[in-house]
């Protein structure tokens, strides 16, 4: 596949991620929990339809291996509280919160690194998250409150990488297992909401919206995994400084819908915090480009 061809689909992989808070906002009637739930059950549908009719499968070596399972089963807890949270962030007016998480993701990334895969820090890392860290610490302070939502989407996201490097599956195949694992609980509370009269296609009278809104939480399936798949298309060809770099477009175009479009608070202190932020990636990103220059 052409380079040209890979950069374009890591650029839609990454306007679709950045435009989610759109997409999840079509749903301010429902609960996050019910949202999640959706997610997870037509995730479920779609990977196992997609794996097995396009990319034909083969799931027995994933089930019969105790160790990746027992990776997978944890990469599905870390990604359904990174789901239920961001879906619950943006339901409640946290999107500049939910994107600070996301660029606060690759410094927990190296850290994590360092801790359990014995890498090590450069003098520019170690500045990097330097920047970082007080971006974060002047954020609180600041505040009064530290930014929980941000530091746990980062975290979660960052053991879920790590786990699942460390299992050592394909994309496609290991968020299949996963959403697989997850299943069994959304199913329990959508039958639960059912059953108790207290779902959203229940409450509402409106047969139009109910018909609507069905359609809209089907296409949480495929939103969930096309970029998945673009991305990892593109992972092919492109190398990993032009992933570097295009991972910050996503949470940039949250932070922009956040601000502009939902009118959420962007205060001095968040400035400064962002901007801390911001020159730790750039050294980071110039540092990578050297790196990948001289290899």
């Amino acid at each position: 596949m052409p380079k040209s061809k890979g950069i374009l689909y890591l650029l839609t992989a990454y306007l679709i991620w950045g435009s989610m808070p759109l997409y999840w906002h079509l749903f301010s009637q429902i609960s996050p929990q019910e949202i999640v739930a959706h997610r997870i059950f037509w995730s479920a549908v779609f990977m196992f339809i997609l794996s097995v009719t396009v990319f034909k499968t083969n799931f027995r070596s994933i089930l019969q291996s105790r160790k990746k399972m027992v990776y997978l089963l944890c990469t599905s807890a870390f990604i359904t509280v990174n789901w239920a949270l961001y879906i619950w962030a943006v339901a409640n007016e946290h999107i500049v919160d939910a994107s600070l998480g996301y660029y606060i993701n690759p410094f927990i990334n190296v850290i994590l690194g360092v801790c359990f895969l014995k890498e090590r820090l450069s003098k520019i890392q170690i500045i990097a998250i330097a920047l970082a860290l007080f971006g974060v610490t002047y954020l609180t302070i600041s505040y009064g409150s530290f930014p929980f939502i941000a530091i746990i989407l980062a975290s979660t996201f960052a053991f879920y990488a790590l786990l699942r490097k460390k299992a050592k599956v394909e994309a496609m195949p290991a968020l299949t297992v996963e959403t697989a694992i997850a299943l069994p609980v959304a199913l329990g509370f959508l039958i639960i909401t059912f059953v108790n009269n207290t779902n959203s296609f229940q409450t509402d009278g409106n047969a139009m919206y109910r018909f609507s809104t069905f359609l809209l939480l089907m296409l949480a399936g495929p939103i969930t995994s096309i970029p998945l798949f673009l991305f990892g298309k593109a992972a092919e060809t492109v190398s990993m400084t032009t992933l570097g770099f295009f991972q910050y477009l996503s949470p940039t175009l949250q932070l922009l819908i956040g601000v502009f479009l939902f009118g959420e608070s962007f205060t001095s202190a968040h400035i400064v915090c962002f901007c801390a932020i911001w020159l730790g990636l750039g050294i980071y990103s110039v540092y990578l480009v050297k790196g990948n220059a001289n290899t």
